[in-house]
């Protein structure tokens, strides 16, 4: 799967803090998750689209 985040915006939005490089590759991952979860409720409830709830 491509990556799902922007390095250069998680750097802009966290101003003068340092990033680790492994920080983007756990971020995805949770990233990841949570679309995996919100279409899985998404679909639990015969629906095709992903909304704000199944989050």
């Amino acid at each position: 799967m491509a990556d799902l985040i922007v390095k250069s915006t998680v750097k802009e939005s966290l101003n003068e803090m340092n990033v680790a490089a492994d920080f983007y590759e756990a971020l995805d991952g949770e990233v990841t998750e949570l679309l995996e979860d919100a279409a899985r409720r998404a679909e639990a409830n015969d629906r095709k689209t992903v909304q704000p709830r199944d989050i």
